[in-house]
């Protein structure tokens, strides 16, 4: 018998304490509890929400900016780390399984991050990171390409659930990845991006994407973008003058649920703030799937041959086997919940 998930799904649109990385967390718990509270059991936060999007690099050039690049590395985090180890406490308190956009810092490269998603599970344990494979156009001043270790679709309890970030959403190859791995949850994160050009329409692309995957892999996709708060305008145009011209464009950011016939749920939230939600059944997956099935038996797989490296990327091998930064997501001294690890505990000894 074949029995699909039912849930409350919820999106986030809101800005982070910018460059407050604790602050940051704590507003994520505090927003988790609060979809809990609503019934949600599903919740998406925006792109590098923990805690800021390099907006300087649209708005300055790459010297103007070196100064803001050191104080997004500082305000970074590790994984596994105290930071996330909260965000996954909380998941697990109020049962619920979350996707996080964070700035991830090297662990063996303090100037090397990674624009990240983290999926937990509703027990809290971290089940997979994944990092932006391309950082898009000004963002390669920023973040290092991430690899294919993360193009995974996680068991949860909400369903097969897979990520990808922002213009990741366009990439046609990576997106049929996860369709063929089962994908039925997609969570879309996003920033508001006013900065690109004034013919450039932010929720106009949003929203193709976003029909797009639904409807060609006959899928659910949650879609959370940040915004642009005042505090980040008012730090930024103390170094770039244009900074309140350039980030105040209106039809920059939308969140929404779509279904698999590729239509929004609801109705979505544009540029103002607050949290969305919309129900899911996934059982509506199963009629579609009958006319296309594009990872099934609408596909013909003896002339095209997708392959996929997932294979983790390390800056040197070690004949000892050690690997510094691809730790088990869940080891920091800590368990899935934050408590310590008593078996941990006793190998360091």
């Amino acid at each position: 018998m074949l029995n699909l998930p039912k849930f409350k799904a919820a999106a986030v649109q809101t800005a982070p304490v910018f460059l407050d990385t604790d602050a940051t967390v704590d507003k994520v718990v505090a927003l988790m509890g609060q979809a809990a509270s609503e019934g949600a059991q599903f919740i998406a936060f925006p792109e590098v929400f923990v805690s800021a999007y390099p907006y300087w690099s649209w708005i300055g050039n790459p010297v103007e900016c070196g100064p803001w690049f050191e104080k997004l590395v500082r305000s970074a985090i590790e994984i596994p780390g105290p930071e996330i180890s909260k965000i996954a406490q909380a998941a697990a308190r109020h049962k619920i399984t979350a996707t996080v956009g964070v700035n991830e810092r090297n662990r063996c490269g303090i100037g090397t991050i990674y624009n990240t998603t983290v999926v937990i599970g509703d027990n809290g344990k971290i089940l997979g990171r994944h990092r932006k494979l391309v950082p898009t156009w000004a963002e390669k001043l920023t973040w290092a390409p991430g690899d294919g270790s993360g193009l995974r679709v996680h068991k949860t309890s909400v369903g097969p659930l897979g990520v990808l970030a922002c213009g990741e959403n366009a990439n046609t190859l990576a997106r049929f990845s996860l369709i063929s791995q089962g994908e039925l949850v997609h969570a879309a994160n996003y920033i508001a991006l006013p900065v690109v050009g004034s013919d450039y329409n932010m929720v106009e692309a949003i929203k193709v994407r976003s029909a797009a995957h639904s409807f060609e892999g006959k899928l659910f996709t949650v879609v959370s973008c940040s915004t642009i708060s005042e505090e980040i305008i008012a730090a930024l145009e103390s170094d770039f003058p244009r900074a309140r011209e350039l980030l105040t464009r209106k039809n920059s950011a939308m969140s929404a649920i779509v279904g698999p016939d590729g239509q929004i749920i609801g109705e979505p939230l544009i540029d103002q703030e607050g949290i969305i939600y919309g129900h899911i059944d996934l059982g509506r997956c199963i009629q579609p799937r009958q006319m296309h099935d594009i990872s099934g038996h609408y596909n013909r797989f003896d002339i095209f041959d997708l392959r996929v490296n997932r294979k983790a990327l390390r800056s040197a091998w070690f004949d000892d086997g050690a690997d510094l930064e691809n730790l088990d997501l869940n080891e920091s001294g800590e368990n899935e919940v934050g408590r310590p690890d008593k078996k941990q505990q006793r190998n360091d000894r």
